[in-house]
């Protein structure tokens, strides 16, 4: 069997036809954006939290990354909060609100804290609980009638997806990381290419990377279309989780670990889909449209094979014509944060190669850590006082401006170079130009101005 299907097959609780099974859900992963409806759905039909210990609440999508200490100023965003407080005090369910040394980005608390592990299933009324993937469990998004129905049952119908192995084979070149390779997949696959499908990534490149730049990679499985992406565990995957606050200790990780070890897809498993990539390939990657499959190598021009009308659109609503270089492009904006690319890991390189430098003069930058927990890092280790001296700002824990739903938007018409997931139209604020890529790439273009190729500028 493919790891997908152990672990699928392990939480079937009854099979409904021979493509639908109804799935136990391990955890539950709630914020305040998804979940007001649901409570409300319960509270009408006289119901409660069937299993209320598997859920886990905390706020992020709409707060604020500026003092957390004070109330909400947006009203749609200090309501959002409210409720999810109300709703969880209500129903018993726990919670990590502003201001608990927990909170922080859905995706980035649960495996920091130890809360993520390998064979479990995880949900979330968020399209990127794919993140928790990396740890080689099945962790997918949910609607917000899914959000009511797995607290009503702690099951949910589903439709078993296809199986897909994507292979990354050699090593990485200088300036190559995790966000370029999963960039340089959906741009070969395009953002619908893993439509239908559940990724598995496999591969030397794949097994070189930390915990951290493998959340990466499964964090924009969804991205191509994928219902979820996993990395099987291996070393690697144990030695994070280990001695993590809610980890499995004692006899509990003993038993834990031999499970974990089992879980891999077997020499004999056979995927629906299967393809394969060379590192040596794969460059710093950039995007130049309005969808991540819009992406190219930094040192290549934009090239529209497909010149469809939306295409075109795309093109001109981010002001670029084909034939263009991406390297030069004046930039106005940095951002760098989201549960793609907010981690302890992130700032570190960050700081690294800003250490000494300085910001261009017209370029605002915005550091916005994924978790309470990575603030306090950052800041223990100094980076804040790095960040200070380059310009950059480092914010408070929330997803800030990859949507854009509380204060932190990218102006109309400006260019925003950013380590989020999502380039649609709109989506940083109304009429923001967001150009996708790594952490690196974002802090050599926050010095230089401009994008610029990050491997000119390493030793």
């Amino acid at each position: 069997m493919t790891l997908f299907e152990k672990i699928w097959n392990a939480h079937i609780v009854r099979a409904i036809d021979k493509n639908r099974d109804v799935i136990y859900i391990d955890k539950h992963l709630i914020h305040e954006v998804t979940s007001p409806q649901a409570f409300d759905g319960l509270r009408s039909r006289g119901l409660g939290i069937f299993r209320k210990e598997r859920i886990l609440a905390t706020a992020d999508h709409n707060v604020p990354t500026l003092n957390q200490h004070l109330p909400i100023e947006e009203p749609l965003s200090r309501l959002q909060v409210e409720k999810l407080t109300q709703n969880c005090t209500e129903f018993d369910v726990h919670l990590y609100g502003l201001g608990h040394e927990y909170q922080g980005i859905v995706h980035v608390i649960g495996p920091e804290l130890g809360i993520t592990l390998p064979g479990m299933t995880i949900v979330c009324g968020d399209s990127h609980t794919s993140t928790h993937g990396a740890f080689g469990n099945i962790a997918f998004g949910i609607g917000t009638s899914q959000v009511e129905q797995v607290m009503a049952t702690q099951c949910l119908i589903l439709e078993r997806p296809k199986t897909m192995r994507i292979n990354v084979n050699g090593k990485l070149g200088k300036g190559v990381s995790a966000k370029d390779i999963i960039l340089f997949i959906i741009a070969k696959l395009t953002a619908a290419g893993g439509t239908g499908y559940f990724v598995e990534y496999a591969g030397e490149a794949i097994r070189s990377l930390s915990m951290e730049a493998r959340m990466t990679i499964c964090n924009m499985s969804i991205e191509m279309g994928a219902r979820g992406g996993m990395i099987a565990p291996d070393d690697v995957t144990f030695e994070y989780i280990k001695g993590r606050k809610f980890a499995p200790s004692g006899t509990r990780w003993e038993e834990a670990l031999a499970y974990w070890k089992t879980l891999y897809s077997d020499a004999d498993a056979v995927f629906d889909a299967e393809f394969s990539f060379d590192a040596a390939d794969i460059a710093p990657m950039v995007t130049y449209g309005t969808n991540p499959g819009m992406g190219m190598r930094i040192s290549d021009t934009i090239s529209l094979e497909n010149n469809s009308e939306s295409n075109i659109k795309s093109l001109a609503y981010m002001g670029m014509t084909a034939g263009e270089s991406m390297i030069g492009k004046k930039i106005q904006n940095v951002f760098i944060g989201s549960c793609t690319n907010s981690r302890i890991e992130d700032l570190r390189e960050v700081a690294a190669f800003v250490t000494g430098k300085q910001k261009a003069s017209h370029v605002k930058v915005y550091i916005v850590p994924g978790s309470k927990q990575v603030e306090i890092q950052a800041k223990a280790e100094g980076l804040d006082r790095i960040f200070a001296d380059a310009g950059f700002e480092l914010r408070e824990p929330g997803c800030s401006a990859c949507l854009g739903m509380n204060e932190d938007k990218i102006p109309t018409g400006e260019y925003c170079v950013s380590t989020s997931n999502r380039n649609f139209e709109g989506r940083q604020g109304p009429g923001a130009r967001t150009i996708l890529a790594s952490p690196l790439m974002a802090a050599a273009a926050a010095i230089n101005g401009e994008i610029v190729d990050i491997r000119n500028y390493l030793n």
